[in-house]
């Protein structure tokens, strides 16, 4: 029955958000709604609120994406001019066997990468 889920994440400024996910290379999906946004890469699509309050360094919201090349993904970040999260942004294999890097987008929402 369950088919696909979208995490919500918070967003303080619809146009920075838009442009910092424009980067990573997602299209903006749907319409042009106040307070609310949807983009969208391949078969992931991840939807934000407007929550102009939010302050980062409270903000824990988190996204695990799956990626099927990873090393190449993750080789195209710097050209596109993407920060990697300094506490888990190397390309690594971890224990569970995973390899993953991690980084922060304009809210501080955490996104991990993984293959």
């Amino acid at each position: 029955m369950l088919i696909a889920i979208h995490p919500k994440l918070p967003m303080r400024n619809k146009n920075e958000t838009k442009t910092f996910y424009f980067t990573l290379g997602f299209r903006q999906q749907g319409g042009d709604y106040e307070g609310y946004l949807m983009m969208a890469m391949d078969n992931v699509e991840i939807h934000f609120f407007e929550f102009k309050a939010l302050n980062p360094a409270e903000n824990y919201g988190q996204g695990y994406i799956r990626v099927s090349d990873i090393e190449q993904f993750y080789q195209s970040l710097p050209e596109r001019k993407i920060l990697i999260h300094p506490n888990g942004g190397h390309l690594e294999t971890k224990s569970w066997r995973q390899q993953e890097f991690s980084l922060l987008d304009p809210d501080n929402n955490l996104l991990t990468f993984g293959q």
